[in-house]
């Protein structure tokens, strides 16, 4: 939302960026050549590029249509975007980049494939079909200035199962879920339903499973006693799709900016909300450990995949039956896994789906297969021994920092009334265009509220004069708004920052909750016009220092 902000100190930062800068180095020194050298990527997943390293976080946000996937995102950036449709029938139907940009505006998906600033440069392979329906929004927003966003199109449901998309869909999720830092699927409490298309994207994101967080959304519209039917569905069609023995974590909520339906289980809504909040402000923290392990893990298929093309290569006949010996070999590709397991003691876990292994070596000439170099093995197994080894007292120091961070996302409501919370960035003036010049700037446009918001204060019962922030929080939640949007609120209203409330910023915290419950989005940073005449000295003192 508007107030989650991403605050990272430099010398954290820099430990990030030197732990980065290592990866990129160690991956074209030491890994890039044996992937090139055994056509890595004619089997599995381009090769990486500075963007795969540079790049910030990525959320990859998916479900079925009418799921409130854009609407998850809005909640997230509190602000609209361009290109968003919300509505019951499936409104988006192209996959959308949210990033930062100091101006407001769409990059086409076939400029994005040649932007080397951008990490997209290797979805060209998808062609126009996919590239058409694939764009980038660059906004200035103060939570894409340390993640990204990618809105998905609503998977189809069964009933709509015959319509093609003219595009791999299942792949094209596959090569996010490869890159990006966390994938949120969402389902709809009223209408759980599993198509074909939805069981086919769940294999696409297999191996991906310490990505997935599951949301179960608009918890608040069915009653404690269907929400639990649904919920024991939801995880037991889980169980189905992925068979690991470890259970997907479901957060059940209602992620949106509006008013909740009141419900037995509000108190675990607002649990749940905090929860996958405090997950998602994480990933700029643990975006360097993330690439490491991405990397650590393509090394391993790497290893697995020169093993693999060098057995077939050893097998294959000099002169005659070539053929024949290329779908034999094929065939028996499951006892060639378990010959180099024995062999060359590789783990099962770092080989490759076999099946579709299979399918990828049909259109393949052995002939031009390589066997194994024992300089390229030896640089390989450096890497996985030593070289990750050295990073890790980086990430350490990182680790130990991280207290130091103040949140983004911060869904703790509680946590609003400390006083470390208290402080914010100095407020910012209002541009006086030909407009708004005839508008008397000391006027409080609150004023003429202010009996009425009075009335309320005073009934609160305050304390020489001001209302403490139990009895604000108490009275707050009466509105049923999200915990983090009354977060935002108190953080714009206590303008003195003392923990408590006087008769003039009480009147504006319920101004501004009156404002969202009309369907405004709220303010970054208050504005000159809503800042109390009484505090106005002081806000401008603050600037100055």
């Amino acid at each position: 939302m508007s107030f989650r902000r991403f605050r990272s100190t430099p010398k954290t930062l820099g430990d990030i960026n030197m732990v980065t800068e290592e990866l990129k180095t160690l991956y074209y020194k030491r890994l890039l050549p044996i992937e090139k050298y055994y056509s890595f990527h004619h089997f599995h997943s381009p090769s990486y590029e500075d963007a795969d390293f540079d790049n910030k976080p990525m959320v990859l946000v998916m479900g079925q249509y009418s799921t409130g996937k854009t609407t998850f995102i809005r909640y997230l950036i509190e602000q609209d975007f361009p290109g968003s449709r919300v509505g019951p029938e499936p409104t988006t139907d192209c996959f959308t980049a949210l990033m930062y940009g100091e101006t407001e505006g769409i990059i086409p998906g076939n400029a994005l494939t040649v932007d080397p600033k951008k990490p997209f440069r290797n979805l060209d392979p998808f062609g126009n079909s996919f590239l058409n329906r694939f764009q980038c929004v660059q906004m200035p927003n103060q939570v894409l200035e340390s993640i990204s966003i990618i809105d998905t199109p609503g998977i189809l449901t069964a009933a709509k199962r015959k319509l093609s998309r003219g595009y791999d869909f299942p792949a094209v999720l596959r090569w996010f879920a490869e890159r990006v830092d966390r994938i949120i699927l969402l389902f709809d409490a009223h209408k759980l339903e599993f198509s074909d298309e939805l069981t086919r994207a769940f294999g696409a994101l297999c191996g991906y499973e310490d990505k997935l967080r599951v949301v179960l959304n608009k918890a608040d519209r069915v009653d404690s006693q269907q929400l639990m039917r649904v919920y024991g569905a939801l995880m037991w069609s889980l169980g189905k799709v992925f068979r690991t023995p470890e259970i997907l974590r479901v957060y059940i909520g209602s992620f949106w900016s509006e008013p909740r339906q009141m419900c037995d289980h509000y108190q675990l809504i607002e649990l749940e909300e905090e929860d996958l909040l405090a997950d998602i402000r994480n990933l700029p923290r643990n975006a360097a450990v993330r690439k490491l392990n991405d990397l650590v893990k393509r090394a391993r298929l790497v290893r697995a995949h020169a093993h693999i093309i060098s057995y077939l290569k050893q097998e294959m006949p000099t002169i005659f039956c070539k053929e024949s010996k290329k779908h034999n070999l094929i065939y028996q590709l499951p006892v060639i896994f378990n010959k180099i397991q024995q062999q060359h003691r590789v783990p099962a876990g770092d080989f490759p789906d076999c099946t579709k292994m299979q399918e990828k070596l049909l259109g393949q000439d052995f002939s031009k297969f390589k066997t194994l170099k024992p300089s390229l093995m030896a640089s390989l197994d450096k890497l996985l021994s030593t070289d990750i080894a050295n990073l890790v007292p980086l990430l350490q120091q990182q680790e130990q920092r991280k207290k130091s961070l103040p949140g983004m996302l911060d869904g703790e409501f509680l946590g609003t009334f400390r006083r470390e919370h208290y402080r914010r960035d100095p407020f910012k003036e209002l541009p006086r265009d030909d407009e708004s010049s005839e508008i008397d700037f000391d006027d409080w446009v609150v004023e003429k509220y202010k009996p009425k918001y009075d009335e309320i204060f005073y009934n609160l019962s305050p304390n020489e004069g001001k209302l403490s922030g139990t009895k604000v929080k108490e009275w707050m939640t009466t509105t049923l708004l999200p915990n983090s949007v009354l977060a935002h609120i108190w953080r714009l209203s206590d303008i003195d920052g003392d923990g408590m409330l006087d008769n003039e910023e009480f009147a504006l915290a319920v101004h501004l909750i009156e404002g969202k419950l009309e369907g405004y989005w709220l303010p970054r940073e208050l504005p000159s016009h809503l800042v109390p005449p009484s505090k106005r000295l002081s806000t401008a003192s603050d600037v100055s220092v």
